[in-house]
Protein backbone atom coordinates (compact mmCIF):
# COMPACT_ATOMS: atom_id res chain seq x y z
CA UNK A 1 0.00 0.00 0.00
CA UNK A 2 0.96 3.21 -0.79
CA UNK A 3 -0.06 7.03 0.79
CA UNK A 4 -0.12 10.33 -0.62
CA UNK A 5 3.64 11.76 0.89
CA UNK A 6 2.82 14.92 3.35
CA UNK A 7 3.19 18.27 1.24
CA UNK A 8 3.55 16.38 -1.82
CA UNK A 9 0.36 16.86 -4.09
CA UNK A 10 0.28 20.82 -5.84
CA UNK A 11 -0.42 22.54 -8.44
CA UNK A 12 1.24 20.63 -11.79
CA UNK A 13 4.13 22.65 -13.12
CA UNK A 14 5.98 20.96 -16.34
CA UNK A 15 8.80 21.94 -18.24
CA UNK A 16 10.79 21.00 -20.64
CA UNK A 17 14.44 21.70 -22.06
CA UNK A 18 15.00 20.65 -25.81
CA UNK A 19 18.06 20.82 -27.44
CA UNK A 20 19.73 19.32 -31.10
CA UNK A 21 22.82 17.19 -30.85
CA UNK A 22 23.88 17.96 -34.29
CA UNK A 23 26.92 20.67 -34.25
CA UNK A 24 26.44 22.55 -37.51
CA UNK A 25 25.18 20.54 -40.51
CA UNK A 26 26.72 18.21 -43.45
CA UNK A 27 28.49 15.34 -43.14
CA UNK A 28 31.24 16.40 -41.27
CA UNK A 29 28.89 17.25 -38.50
CA UNK A 30 29.75 16.30 -35.02
CA UNK A 31 27.07 14.39 -33.74
CA UNK A 32 26.57 14.20 -29.73
CA UNK A 33 24.52 11.23 -27.79
CA UNK A 34 22.22 11.86 -25.06
CA UNK A 35 25.12 9.57 -23.36
CA UNK A 36 26.84 13.20 -22.90
CA UNK A 37 23.38 15.09 -21.85
CA UNK A 38 22.93 12.83 -18.79
CA UNK A 39 26.05 13.45 -16.65
CA UNK A 40 26.19 16.83 -17.84
CA UNK A 41 22.71 17.56 -16.28
CA UNK A 42 23.33 15.57 -13.66
CA UNK A 43 26.74 17.38 -12.70
CA UNK A 44 25.00 21.00 -13.17
CA UNK A 45 22.23 19.65 -10.57
CA UNK A 46 25.15 18.31 -8.36
CA UNK A 47 27.10 21.73 -8.65
CA UNK A 48 23.43 23.51 -7.57
CA UNK A 49 22.73 21.50 -4.69
CA UNK A 50 26.75 21.98 -3.41
CA UNK A 51 26.15 25.56 -4.14
CA UNK A 52 22.81 25.77 -2.17
CA UNK A 53 21.02 27.02 -5.23
CA UNK A 54 17.67 25.84 -6.43
CA UNK A 55 17.56 23.06 -8.69
CA UNK A 56 14.91 20.82 -11.12
CA UNK A 57 15.07 17.49 -11.28
CA UNK A 58 13.82 15.61 -14.66
CA UNK A 59 14.10 12.79 -17.26
CA UNK A 60 16.41 12.69 -20.34
CA UNK A 61 15.01 11.43 -23.26
CA UNK A 62 15.54 10.95 -26.61
CA UNK A 63 14.06 11.83 -29.91
CA UNK A 64 14.14 13.14 -33.48
CA UNK A 65 13.63 16.79 -34.30
CA UNK A 66 11.75 17.12 -38.09
CA UNK A 67 11.90 20.90 -39.64
CA UNK A 68 11.30 21.99 -42.92
CA UNK A 69 12.04 25.61 -44.48
CA UNK A 70 10.81 27.58 -47.27
CA UNK A 71 13.27 27.97 -50.64
CA UNK A 72 10.94 29.48 -52.82
CA UNK A 73 7.63 29.17 -54.17
CA UNK A 74 6.34 25.59 -54.56
CA UNK A 75 9.60 24.55 -52.83
CA UNK A 76 10.85 23.63 -49.59
CA UNK A 77 14.16 22.01 -47.62
CA UNK A 78 14.09 19.73 -44.85
CA UNK A 79 15.71 17.65 -42.16
CA UNK A 80 15.94 15.98 -39.43
CA UNK A 81 18.52 15.39 -36.57
CA UNK A 82 19.13 13.71 -33.29
CA UNK A 83 17.74 15.65 -30.20
CA UNK A 84 17.32 15.08 -26.19
CA UNK A 85 14.91 16.74 -24.11
CA UNK A 86 15.18 17.22 -20.48
CA UNK A 87 11.37 16.96 -19.26
CA UNK A 88 9.82 17.17 -15.53
CA UNK A 89 7.52 19.00 -13.35
CA UNK A 90 8.37 21.12 -10.28
CA UNK A 91 8.20 19.46 -7.21
CA UNK A 92 5.75 20.40 -4.53
CA UNK A 93 7.50 18.81 -1.98
CA UNK A 94 11.37 20.36 -2.87
CA UNK A 95 10.52 23.24 -5.17
CA UNK A 96 7.09 25.06 -3.21
CA UNK A 97 8.80 28.02 -2.54
CA UNK A 98 10.29 28.26 -5.82
CA UNK A 99 8.33 31.34 -8.20
CA UNK A 100 7.62 30.99 -11.76
CA UNK A 101 10.32 33.93 -12.54
CA UNK A 102 13.25 31.98 -10.36
CA UNK A 103 11.84 28.76 -12.08
CA UNK A 104 12.26 30.30 -15.37
CA UNK A 105 16.00 31.60 -14.40
CA UNK A 106 16.61 27.70 -13.38
CA UNK A 107 15.92 26.98 -16.97
CA UNK A 108 17.60 29.60 -18.70
CA UNK A 109 20.99 28.93 -17.52
CA UNK A 110 20.71 25.15 -17.69
CA UNK A 111 19.57 25.37 -21.14
CA UNK A 112 22.44 28.30 -22.06
CA UNK A 113 24.98 25.77 -20.51
CA UNK A 114 23.63 22.94 -22.56
CA UNK A 115 23.41 24.56 -25.64
CA UNK A 116 26.96 25.70 -25.37
CA UNK A 117 28.11 22.41 -23.88
CA UNK A 118 26.73 20.98 -27.30
CA UNK A 119 27.29 23.60 -30.06
CA UNK A 120 24.13 24.54 -30.72
CA UNK A 121 22.57 27.95 -32.00
CA UNK A 122 19.51 27.81 -30.43
CA UNK A 123 17.34 25.84 -27.24
CA UNK A 124 14.29 25.10 -26.59
CA UNK A 125 12.65 25.98 -23.51
CA UNK A 126 8.97 25.31 -22.67
CA UNK A 127 7.71 26.17 -19.00
CA UNK A 128 3.62 25.60 -18.16
CA UNK A 129 1.74 27.13 -21.09
CA UNK A 130 4.64 28.96 -22.74
CA UNK A 131 7.51 28.25 -24.65
CA UNK A 132 10.25 30.51 -25.51
CA UNK A 133 13.41 29.69 -27.46
CA UNK A 134 17.41 30.78 -26.70
CA UNK A 135 19.56 31.85 -29.44
CA UNK A 136 23.31 32.04 -28.50
CA UNK A 137 24.22 35.82 -29.11
CA UNK A 138 25.90 36.86 -32.55
CA UNK A 139 24.98 33.50 -34.21
CA UNK A 140 22.29 33.43 -37.47
CA UNK A 141 20.45 30.49 -38.13
CA UNK A 142 20.80 28.40 -41.49
CA UNK A 143 16.90 30.78 -42.69
CA UNK A 144 18.98 34.27 -41.49
CA UNK A 145 17.51 34.88 -38.43
CA UNK A 146 19.52 36.52 -36.00
CA UNK A 147 18.93 38.13 -32.15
Amino acid sequence: MYKIVDGSKGERRSFAITVGLQECYGDDATVHTVEEVVPFIENHLKAAAAAGRQFLTGSVTAGTVVYAWPEGPGNAGGGNEPQAAFVGEVSPLYNADLSDEEVEVILNDLASELGSALGQTRVYVAYRDELWILQKEDTETPTGETV
